[in-house]
């Protein structure tokens, strides 16, 4: 016999009451907003929250508000879909299936053991060797969680075992602890380097583009490369200096490595195909802007040739739950997100927010607006919904300010990305990696606490500068 679905019923009240609240104070919202844009607020606000509850999975939440939005009249349904015609969505969705093959042809474990053995002589060398693999396959792993959790965490969990570092035990500081803390603040680190290395990204780009700010994958690693790369070399040693772990030197761990490389045999066909199609990807990618080529064709086009080479099959192409969920859930945010800018609510609420900043000064503004970001951040579970929530109305006020379009946008891409450096819940590699009993809670929220600080410095003075250098502003 089978059972039901499990629904969180009890998630839904919050969302439930505050919706239904919003909409009947209709007749007292602010001057300035129409009734259409109160009740889209309603809906909209009522969806992030329940992207905190978690009553159903983030796309179970985004259907139900695609149907009230429908059902309310607020869009008619041959317009409403045309927030499946986006191509930000379907790029990111196209990435999970790149993704995907290097976990099939076991492209992304070879590299990682390859890097463990020509840097693993010690811990600190360990804990670099897995910012790099990091770095490595992030710009086609749109999932941080699949890329931390499902590629770099494994080898994590096994470099532990070999020396004997157990989780929820006294021996996870034998080399657990570091290492699953430098792979979060690595994956963080890479996330906000690339513009395809994480969902919320893709978020941020579609609502610049509704501000009038297009960004291109090669404009968005340009504006962040160095700031990002110098973040990667320091981040890791205070880690080691502040979380060190017992065991320093690790003489093993190259031979572990060569020995599952052994195991692996010579480099497949898949493997080489894979290889192949990635760095085509990378470079049609970089040069995408110059040769008029589209983003998401790109991703198209390499998707097509991994299914023409066998690299994935149909079957793995219809089972990425993860690519399919998100081309839904975030079709329908930023859909509801453009519908708010368009009945001026977004207008509005960046007047409004700009009135509260009170100063005329850009940079103290942007600056103002990054730390809110980030510090808001204690308040949400998804960094997606934290984006879709407030990206778009503090780049609003950014503008309003005076500031430097792209500048404006990137700064506070970068500090939507750096903001994971809050809580255990903070997005799904904290999740992951929190969860793993290698790092104790409290130790979490302090530890990242300090790197939240350290951020927020550096990428003030090192991320507007280097925009600075390269003349965003």
């Amino acid at each position: 016999m089978k059972n039901l679905a499990k629904v969180n019923y009890r998630g839904f009240i919050v969302p439930v009451v505050v919706g239904v609240l919003l909409w009947l104070l209709t007749a007292v919202r602010p001057t300035g907003i129409s009734v259409s844009g109160w009740h889209l607020f309603a809906i909209f606000l009522a969806t992030i929250i329940a992207c905190i509850t978690k009553p159903l999975p983030i796309v179970g939440v985004a259907i139900i508000s695609y149907v009230l939005i429908l059902l309310t009249g607020l869009v008619k349904m041959k317009f409403a879909l045309t927030a499946f015609a986006d191509s930000t969505p379907w790029m990111i969705a196209m990435a999970y299936m790149i993704a995907r093959g290097f976990v099939k042809t076991g492209l992304g474990r070879r590299i990682a053991l390859i890097f463990v053995r020509n840097f693993g002589k010690k811990t600190l060398g360990l804990g670099y060797s897995l910012s790099l693999i990091d770095l490595l396959v992030a710009p086609a792993t749109p999932s941080n969680t699949a890329r931390s959790g499902g590629i770099v965490f494994p080898l994590v969990e096994s470099l532990a075992e070999n020396f004997d570092s157990k989780p929820n035990d006294p021996s996870r500081k034998k080399m657990g602890s570091f290492l699953t803390f430098v792979e979060f603040h690595a994956n963080l680190i890479t996330s906000m380097l690339f513009l395809t290395a994480m969902a919320p990204n893709l978020v941020a780009v579609e609502l610049a583009k509704s501000l009038g700010v297009n960004i291109t994958w090669i404009g968005w690693f340009e504006a962040t490369c160095v700031p990002a790369l110098l973040a990667l070399l320091i981040v890791p040693f205070i880690i080691y200096k502040m979380y060190g772990p017992d065991i320093k030197e690790t003489p093993n761990a190259k031979e572990w490595a060569s020995a599952e490389l052994k195991k692996m045999g010579k480099l497949s066909v898949p493997e080489m195909w894979m290889a192949g199609i990635f760095l085509l990807t990378l470079v049609l990618w970089m040069l995408s802007s110059s040769i008029s080529l589209d983003a998401t064709l790109i991703a198209f086009i390499s998707m097509s040739l991994l299914l023409l080479t066998g690299v994935l099959s149909n079957d793995d192409f219809l089972s990425e739950k993860g690519g399919w969920n998100v081309l839904v859930w975030l079709s329908i945010l930023v859909y509801m997100a453009n519908r708010l800018t368009k009945f001026g609510f977004i207008k509005w609420l960046s007047e409004t927010i700009s009135k509260s900043v009170g100063h005329d000064n850009w940079i103290i503004v942007l600056i103002i607006l990054g730390v809110l970001l980030f510090y808001t951040h204690y308040l949400f579970a998804s960094a997606t919904a934290h984006n879709t929530a407030m990206y778009g109305p503090f780049l609003a006020v950014a503008l309003s300010a005076g500031a430097p379009k792209m500048a404006a946008a990137m700064f506070l891409a970068i500090f939507s990305a750096i903001m994971a450096s809050t809580t255990h819940y903070a997005n799904g590699p904290a999740s992951v990696l929190a969860g793993s009993g290698y790092v104790e809670q409290g130790e979490w929220w302090k530890m990242n606490f300090i790197l939240g600080l350290f951020y927020i410095v550096f990428f003030i003075v090192f991320g507007l500068g280097w925009m600075k250098i390269i003349g965003l502003w």
